[in-house]
């Protein structure tokens, strides 16, 4: 199980010690800009690349707009991650962006 959360929560969280933002857009979208220190893997990416991540970390899931973040963060919880899923995606992100 996971939890969706807001751009604006998301903005303070990412701050916390632990807590990491992953980009799952195409190498595209984020060209555009991203959240400043997140890391992307594409979605399409994701499993293959699961070793990159650390499971005592949380991840702040984000996408074009929730819904293959929320995807994510279905099939990494079920796999034991902690996530939480910006909903509304970077469409509603109001932060800085790099």
């Amino acid at each position: 199980m996971f939890e969706n959360i807001l751009p604006t929560q998301a903005d303070v969280l990412r701050h916390e010690t632990n807590v990491e933002v992953l980009d799952v857009r195409e190498a595209h979208e984020v060209a555009a800009g991203k959240i400043p220190n997140a890391r992307h893997i594409p979605l399409g990416q994701l499993f293959a690349r699961l070793n990159e991540l650390d499971p005592d970390k949380t991840y702040i899931v984000v996408c074009h707009s929730g819904g293959r973040s929320a995807l994510a963060c279905e099939w990494l919880a079920e796999r034991g991650f902690h996530v939480k899923n910006m909903v509304g995606g970077m469409m509603s992100w109001e932060g800085e962006v790099e």
